[in-house]
């Protein structure tokens, strides 16, 4: 059984892997160098085994990566009511310099108030009657861990259709629009375009699509699409 490396050790091993090759270093050489084997850089660098923090000597983004650490979380406690496999995006998110969000159905999670995540969980076949109250709230604890970070920006664009539907009713829509508008506001860290109807056809019609950036290496970022079946990983990029 093949087994596929996690998405943090991919990123990495790839980020890893293009140093190398811009310092013009073949495995061979880089094994000379490091006084190791050239099968133990290979799997570092493609993801089938991790390196210590400690043995990176720079890039704050690579060393957070490599910590086993990174792997654990608070949705750890709240695993019941989230998708399968979302515990490595969510360890990214709380990573990321920079969160890009795409979404024309619905609010993106970061910035929908408690009573929107209610009706988004109760319209959600997946999510059992029992578990609405524990969904919403774990949206609400995945904003607190979000914005607990020192740094970091979001960057949303939200279709218009995602604004007039109806979700939860006319209230709960009239406080999550308020929300938007006061986050906007108040916040230099967070930008919130809208797309409306009229712009037409577009290159992002089928969505959610969230793009995450670390900081530190140029190009180290990983992309994910919403709507992956259970156990897909975002791939980075």
């Amino acid at each position: 059984m093949t087994v596929t490396p996690p998405v943090r050790r991919r990123m990495l091993g790839a980020a890893l892997r293009r140093y190398r090759e811009s310092l013009g270093y073949t495995l061979e050489d880089a094994a000379r160098v490091l006084a190791c084997d050239r099968s133990k850089i290979s799997r570092i660098e493609t993801g089938h085994r991790g390196i210590r923090p400690g043995e990176l000597r720079e890039q704050q983004a690579l060393a957070a990566l490599a910590d086993p650490r990174a792997a654990r979380g608070w949705w750890q406690a709240n695993a019941d009511v989230l998708p399968e496999a979302s515990g490595e995006y969510l360890a990214l998110e709380v990573m990321a310099a920079q969160v890009l969000v795409w979404d024309g159905q619905r609010v993106p999670g970061l910035l929908q108030t408690g009573p929107y995540a209610h009706a988004a969980a109760s319209a959600d076949p997946a999510v059992p009657a029992a578990s609405r109250d524990r969904a919403a709230e774990t949206v609400l604890v995945r904003q607190q861990a979000f914005w607990a970070r020192e740094h970091g920006c979001l960057v949303v664009v939200i279709g218009e259709g995602a604004l007039r539907q109806q979700a939860g009713g006319s209230e709960v829509m009239r406080g999550q629009l308020a929300r938007l508008a006061a986050v906007s506001e108040e916040r230099a860290d967070v930008t919130v375009q809208v797309l409306p109807f009229t712009s037409g056809a577009h290159a992002a019609a089928a969505g959610p699509v969230t793009i995450l950036w670390l900081a530190g290496p140029a190009g180290l970022g990983v992309a994910h699409l919403g709507g992956l079946p259970p156990g897909s990983s975002p791939q980075p990029g």
